[in-house]
């Protein structure tokens, strides 16, 4: 009976093991994952944000050529 009982908890223990050591890799194994979503997401909101920048900046150089366009007609009426 003591062969039996020792096997049981030498069993418990492998299982036990395997069991954790399974439980640790996957936590790894997600941790990394989450890492490179939140890089990919980081350069993504980069990409907007570069992007609105770009939308401002030419919203603001539009309004500089109409307002340059305006005034070279001034001159040009003015002239004739």
């Amino acid at each position: 009976m003591n062969d039996t009982v020792f096997i049981a908890l030498l069993t418990l223990i492998g299982t036990l093991a395997g069991t954790f050591g399974g439980i640790v890799t996957s936590s790894k194994l997600t941790s990394y994952r989450l890492e490179q979503l939140e890089q990919r997401v980081n350069k993504h909101n980069n990409l907007i944000d570069r992007t609105y920048e770009l939308e401002r900046q030419q919203t603001v150089d539009s309004h500089r050529l109409s307002t340059v366009e305006d005034k070279i007609n001034k001159i040009e009426e003015d002239k004739t």
